[in-house]
């Protein structure tokens, strides 16, 4: 099952969530993530953190991450922890991981080097 929004143009966020047989979300996001498109980003892992054993954040298409982006991820992190099931983060491209390390993300949300890494974690 894959789920597709947001725009399909360049500068825009372009969000795809997809299911694994075990009910995983994987989420995979193109583009910027930024104030634009943060609001929707957290809507949709929100609500994979809500239904899914498990979330996979795929930032390999993720060129530029601010603040209202790691402020989602964080979110997203703490609702799966009281939830009870976990959240990670995949693929970061170099621009990204340099910014996950900076703020600290990476110490508190897992973070792996590619998405089959993350789901087998």
């Amino acid at each position: 099952m894959a789920d597709t929004e947001g725009a399909a143009v360049p500068e825009r966020l372009l969000i795809t969530r997809t299911t694994t047989g075990d009910g995983v979300s994987i989420v995979l996001l193109a583009g910027e993530v930024d104030l634009d498109g943060s609001s929707q980003l957290r809507d949709v892992l929100l609500s994979c953190v809500q239904t899914a054993p498990g979330t996979v954040v795929d930032f390999g298409e993720v060129d530029f991450l601010d603040s209202s982006g790691i402020n989602v991820l964080i979110s997203a992190h703490q609702a799966a922890e009281s939830r009870g099931v976990w959240f990670r983060l995949a693929a970061p491209r170099q621009a990204v991981e340099r910014v996950l390390r900076l703020v600290g993300v990476d110490a508190l949300i897992a973070c792996y080097p590619t998405v089959e890494q993350a789901l087998a974690a």
